[in-house]
């Protein structure tokens, strides 16, 4: 299952998370340029749990070193896939936390849940010499607290079929469970020896759940309004996903709702619709026009009912307007 999107818009735009990606990509560019294997990286800011027990390599590394390698592991990568994978992960589920939380405790945030993850890691690991990398552990807290805040919130999905690309919205609740319920079989089972710190990614994640009810119990600021005036954003997802109506008189036609800013109204602009039935081409492109009004309708042929010894109906998709400040 690879995850599209959440279809929770947010917004504001995700400061934050885009921040923690910009920094986490500089990081993994200067990876590639020493060279993404590189023993002396992953050992110097990797977290190593035999670090803080083992005299013998404790000798090797100062206590700055000690003290800042519980965060620094966490921008680090062993290689593009997983880079790539854990950064979507973040953009995904980021988004709708940092709204919740703010910009701020949001970064507070990701790092301790990072640093609770390097923790639970190191509580089953005490004496590993292996080297921990990864934004996992600070991103499966982002989605503990996912999984708490917005359970009924659906995912949007891709499960390739074969040659076929199925798209499906999946409650939170349930992907999150899976994906939970994944790494525990791991962490218990045959992927125990994998090299991969399963652990941590439970530690994460509960440590995630852990300190998104501690911060409901925290007084509010307010720095996050101030920002939300800057970051509001002005379009809507590129990827809109319409369930389809009947037409009320019973003829071929075919009714959706496709929403978007007022200023995409106002200067026009392109979106991709996937409609959530079978094996058919469920991806299309509509084009906006500019000017558009609310309530007008966009009409994509030939996507209605198919009914035989009759042309097939077409789509028409209502274009409902939110306002942008």
């Amino acid at each position: 299952m690879i995850p599209l999107r959440d279809e929770q818009e947010t917004a504001s735009c995700a400061v934050a998370t885009c921040t923690i990606i910009f920094i986490s990509s500089l990081v993994f560019v200067w990876q590639m340029i020493t060279g993404i294997n590189d023993q002396a990286v992953a050992y110097t800011f990797g977290f190593v749990p035999a670090k803080y027990t083992m005299a013998q390599m404790a000798a090797y590394f100062s206590l700055l070193n000690k003290l800042s390698s519980p965060f620094t592991y966490m921008f680090l990568h062993g290689g593009f896939w997983h880079f790539v994978g854990n950064m979507w992960f973040l953009y995904i589920f980021g988004n709708n936390i940092e709204q919740e939380i703010g910009p701020f405790r949001f970064v507070a945030f990701y790092l301790l849940c990072g640093l609770l993850a390097a923790f639970f890691h190191f509580l089953l690991n005490h004496s590993s010499a292996v080297p921990t990398i990864g934004a996992s552990g600070a991103i499966a807290g982002v989605m503990g607290a996912y999984f708490l805040l917005h359970p009924g919130n659906k995912i949007l999905t891709l499960i390739p079929v074969f040659i076929f690309p199925l798209f499906v919205s999946i409650p939170a609740f349930v992907f999150l469970g899976i994906w939970f319920f994944i790494q525990f079989i791991n962490a218990t089972g045959q992927g125990a020896g994998a090299g991969v710190a399963w652990w941590a990614h439970i530690g994460g994640f509960l440590s995630g759940m852990a300190l998104i009810t501690l911060n409901t119990k925290l007084p509010k600021i307010g720095f996050s309004k101030s920002v939300d005036r800057f970051t509001r954003k002005k379009r809507s997802p590129r990827l809109h996903v319409v369930t389809p109506g009947a037409d009320p008189s019973g003829g071929t036609d075919l009714y959706g709702t496709i929403v978007l800013t007022s200023l995409e109204a106002l200067t026009g602009t392109k979106k991709l619709v996937t409609i959530p039935w079978g094996f058919k081409k469920s991806v299309y492109r509509v084009v906006v026009p500019a000017g558009v009004r609310r309530g007008s309708l966009l009409r994509l042929k030939g996507m209605g009912k198919s009914i035989p010894g009759m042309p097939p109906g077409d789509l028409l998709l209502r274009v409902d307007i939110k306002n942008v400040i």
